[in-house]
């Protein structure tokens, strides 16, 4: 029996909190990677933002030693994936390195929006799919109603579905057998070239870019030379192993498994997910197809806040982008932030993880401006421009018209907030195009809308609206025309381009007012007045203003003629005129933040 036939590479997928890291846990502590004692609850969620928040950000990837009902002893390979929408692209990069998914479903919730998506991935990839119902121990648990979901909107056969509960851990040592059972081992041919494909990375300080693979053909071992296929850089094997919650070296990788691999790799830029290694000596023909090209949807600046430290935010994002593959940025310039980088990310989720880590792994201060969408400006020239930067869209008498992206959003709710739901849809721009009961409880929406409306707070109201059960998912699927406009924010009479936002220009106004509210709010008060606007081109829409701190200048007048009060306050107010003209406001940080925060927060 070859070594591969002993092999499963497996994934847990799921729509957000249906327990995927708490099954983690259990799998893990069955398989004794680590003692009790100094055992954690989310053990594979390494960053801190994860713990924090209690989502999963990064895929992560574990070898689980199991020993099956027929005394063979096997190698699990377990790939722990996010479930929010931003993170999809993670999700498809460790669909890509298995042959098998435990596709998991709350049994007080049933099939949810990203439990279709993740499961339609899953299929594209042609992998075994062994449904699995969690949370059986809770007292809303409804296990014949999410077994009817499962024929009826996955279309997979209940009765092969596993009952578990991931808190308790029940049902482990079935769902154990059932990975070995049913789910094939690694189709790799250990006596052909190395073939293997990148599907993660990390930096690490001392020892360079680790390197994380999967191996389909051949064999790699330490002292072996490596090339990437992609740029034709050349390393030499110094470790490979295993993951084992840290990494435990083998010395060597055969041909279906998944470990790393460091060869003193300190060219950040030579290493890029998605890429094929494969031996210097013996190459193989063609590359692994990889992963497809990842589309930003949401696009903001980030500036460093002392400009001295340009250099460190660039080498902060490049390891970043390492580990982190859907990250995609180029150089930028502002007129008052000085030089930055432009930015894309897969969400508004995916922008407020990337600051947090910025902040913590790399100890940057940085400023983020108003996220925006790309646009499609038509010009009278003939001309079509992508607009994702306020600061380069065209004057507006060139301009014919615009165009911007729209969603397909699917959501799956509980009958009775549908009303609501309706009416948040109807306020963010959507036109309804389905709607279908799932069953006498659930009714799944489909809506039109544009991207721009989702973005800022779309997410957080359908959750409130729905008290948490609704669930939301979207594709990209196209342009459509609209009008646009470019609101500019001045501060005591100069625009502050970093503000400056590209919006619908029916709601351009309201959104003007929110934005000086903001700033009133934010921006400290000087010793003159500091108004705040909002204007379309030159027409002013908007105006706050931040009163200005005021000494008492009578405060030694006591009683006396009252000519000579009133030449000190002439002579402050002077004053006070002067300094508004020579003035310079200070925009705080957290002005910047508070933009892009709804009412609430």
């Amino acid at each position: 029996m070859s070594a591969s036939a002993l092999i499963r590479n497996f994934c847990i997928i799921a729509h957000i909190d249906h327990g995927k890291s708490t099954l983690a846990d259990r799998l893990i502590q069955k398989g004794r990677l680590v003692e009790d004692r100094d055992f954690q609850d989310q053990i594979l969620d390494t960053m801190d933002i994860e713990r924090e928040r209690g989502i999963t950000i990064k895929s992560q990837a574990v070898t689980i030693p199991y020993t099956a009902a027929d005394g063979r002893e096997y190698s699990l390979n377990l790939v722990d994936t996010p479930g929010h929408v931003d993170f999809s692209y993670e999700v498809s990069r460790a669909i890509s390195s298995c042959e098998g998914a435990l596709l998991l479903v709350d049994a007080t919730q049933g099939v949810q929006a990203q439990t279709l998506s993740n499961m339609y991935m899953a299929l594209e990839h042609n992998l075994e799919i062994i449904p699995v119902i969690n949370k059986i121990d809770m007292a809303a648990a409804d296990i014949p109603g999410t077994r009817g979901q499962i024929e009826k909107d996955l279309g997979l056969d209940p009765s092969g579905a596993l009952l578990v509960s991931a808190r308790r851990g029940t049902g482990v040592d079935e769902l154990f057998e059932a990975i070995v059972r049913r789910i094939p081992p690694p189709s790799g041919n250990p006596g052909s070239p190395l073939r293997a494909l990148i599907f993660d990375c990390h930096y690490d300080p001392y020892r360079g870019v680790i390197v994380h693979l999967r191996l389909f053909d051949g064999a790699l071992k330490k002292g072996m030379k490596l090339r990437f296929m992609s740029n034709g850089a050349e390393y030499e094997v110094e470790s490979a192993g295993v993951f084992r919650l840290t990494l435990a070296e083998t010395g060597e990788l055969g041909a279906g498994s998944v470990g790393y691999i460091i060869a003193g790799i300190k060219t950040v830029g030579d290493v890029r997910v998605g890429d094929t290694v494969t031996g210097v000596d013996n190459p193989c023909g063609e590359a692994l197809p990889g992963f497809r090209e990842v589309k930003p949807v949401v696009f903001s600046s980030i500036y460093p806040v002392d400009s001295n430290d340009y250099e460190e935010l660039r080498t902060s994002l490049e390891k970043l982008r390492l580990n982190d593959a859907s990250l995609i940025y180029e150089k930028d310039a502002s007129a008052a932030l000085g030089f930055g980088f432009r930015c894309g990310f897969l969400g508004l989720l995916h922008l407020e993880v990337i600051q947090e880590r910025l902040e913590r792994e790399f100890n940057q201060s940085v400023i983020f401006t108003a996220p925006s969408v790309r646009y499609k400006v038509h010009i009278k020239n003939g001309e079509d421009l992508f607009v994702d930067n306020p600061a380069e869209y065209p004057d507006e008498g060139r301009v014919e018209g615009a165009e911007e992206p729209y969603i397909r959003a699917e959501i799956i709710t509980p009958a009775s907030y549908l009303g609501n739901i309706m009416s948040l849809c109807l306020d963010k721009r959507g036109v309804q195009t389905n709607m279908s009961y799932l069953d006498e409880k659930r009714v799944e929406l489909v809506y039109d809308m544009p991207l721009a409306e989702v973005l800022f707070d779309f997410y957080d109201r359908l959750k409130s609206t729905s008290r948490g059960y609704a669930s939301f998912d979207y594709d990209i699927t196209g342009y459509r025309p609209t009008e646009l406009a470019k609101l500019d924010i001045l501060l005591n009479g100069r625009q502050v381009d970093a503000l400056s936002q590209l919006v619908f220009r029916d709601r351009a106004q309201a959104r003007a007012r929110m934005v000086c509210e903001r700033l009133r709010d934010e921006i400290p008060r000087q010793q003159f007045k500091i108004p705040i606007q909002g204007a379309i081109g030159s027409q002013i829409i908007a105006r706050e203003t931040v009163n200005p701190l005021r000494k008492d200048v009578l405060a030694k007048c006591y009683g006396g003629d009252i000519t000579r009060k009133r030449k000190l306050l002439e002579k402050q107010k002077e004053g006070k005129k002067r300094m508004r003209m020579v003035g310079d406001v200070e925009l705080p940080q957290s002005a910047f933040l508070a933009v892009l925060k709804t009412k609430e927060e």
